[in-house]
């Protein structure tokens, strides 16, 4: 079957949908428009669906035959920030834009789904589309699952717009692909003095200048996992002749894998300890943890490659580095097996800019690749 003719046959609707899309963007757990297009599109498809958590949509399309169901997640939240693209259709909301291509990944399910509501002949189970809100801010995808969205489900696939890459060209990445990540607020206390008696005080602003070069040696490649430590704000100090008494920072963490994660944050609260001893301040560490980061599975992810390479032997290209930037995406991974990829939309902005302009000729090979996957998944024995 060649889905991506197929895909073409309704670029123009999809391009058209997802101007709509961008045009109407909506922040995180307020995208009620954008769920409500969502369930009309699939109604039209004649597509069960159903909304949970309040803008998730989450669609079942049964195939002619008994069998496995594979999962297609589209995040469908924009992003705070003001558009400065120019474009006819550019957002309507003031510091609301779709920056990171979700406008892409709604109407690449979507396109994908109309097109295997028309062949359901191939489909040797059945396909969930679904729609999650709020991945840019909190996390949609724990709620999700927490929901029961995954009961039934025995694999999960997604792709993420790259503006790295060639309009069209699908990268495919083996083991870790996004980092897991950590974020730490540190509140030192020292004592303040008279700057000309230093000897009387404890300067929580030197313990903090300490602590910052400290975490900065965390940075790292070990055995072949990169690990980054941001130090991102730093306050301390009111005047110039005071030894400062209080100190804030805050930063976050990336590196592969909850172990890793948790392997970096003892090694963060040791340092501070030592810091503390040798400055002779007090610290208190607030820890959270970020989302897991996505690790793909080796099987799944050779039956991506596979599927791209037969629809698009010439544009699929296999990356060799992980990206340090982060996706709630894994959390499905945790669970079940599947693979995340990415779709090239050659932009010379990047993600998250207010002028980021991706190639709307990339939504066929998006809508294309997530018909061949499903299907070649559900046909394996």
């Amino acid at each position: 079957m060649n889905w991506y003719s197929l895909a073409c046959q309704q670029e123009n609707e999809l391009i058209e949908l997802r101007r709509k899309f961008h045009y109407d963007a909506e922040l995180g757990n307020q995208e009620f428009n954008t769920s409500a297009r969502i369930m009309n599109y699939l109604n039209d498809c004649g597509i069960e669906n159903r909304r949970i958590l309040g803008t998730a949509v989450v669609g079942i399309l049964k195939g002619n035959h008994p069998g496995k169901t594979v999962m297609i997640r589209a995040d469908i939240d924009a992003l705070p920030i003001h558009e400065e693209t120019g474009l006819p259709y550019s957002s309507r909301r003031e510091n609301t834009m779709h920056a990171c291509g979700h406008d892409f990944h709604i109407v690449m399910a979507l396109g994908a789904a109309k097109i295997l509501s028309q062949h359901t002949e191939e489909l040797e189970g059945n396909v969930m589309f679904v729609f999650q809100p709020d991945e840019e801010g909190e996390g949609g995808a724990e709620r999700l699952i927490q929901e029961g969205v995954l009961d039934h489900v025995d694999a999960v696939f997604g792709i993420h717009v790259n503006p790295a890459l060639s309009t069209g060209t699908i990268g495919i990445k083996y083991g870790p692909f996004y980092a897991a990540a950590g974020k730490f607020d540190l509140s030192v206390a020292g004592k303040g003095s008279h700057a000309a008696e230093p000897e009387r005080g404890i300067d929580a602003l030197h313990a903090g200048a300490e602590m910052v070069m400290a975490l900065e040696r965390l940075n790292r490649v070990e055995d072949g996992i990169r690990t980054v430590v941001t130090v991102g704000t730093f306050q301390a100090g009111t005047v110039r002749n005071i030894l400062c008494g209080q100190a804030e920072l805050s930063g976050i963490v990336r590196t592969f894998g909850e172990e890793n994660r948790a392997k970096i944050h003892q090694e963060i609260v040791n340092l501070i300890e030592e810091t503390d001893q040798n400055c002779g301040t007090h610290t208190t560490i607030s820890w959270a943890d970020g989302y897991c980061g996505v690790i793909n599975h080796d099987a799944e992810t050779h039956l991506v490659e596979a599927a791209a390479k037969a629809q698009f032997k010439d544009r699929v290209t296999v990356l060799n580095e992980p990206t340090m930037t982060t996706e709630d995406f894994g959390y499905y991974l945790l669970k079940r097996p599947g693979c995340y990829y990415h779709l090239g939309v050659e932009s010379k902005e990047p993600l998250h800019s207010a002028k980021f302009l991706p190639n709307e000729k990339a939504i066929a090979y998006g809508a294309a690749m997530h018909c061949a996957v499903t299907v070649n998944y559900l046909k394996q024995k």
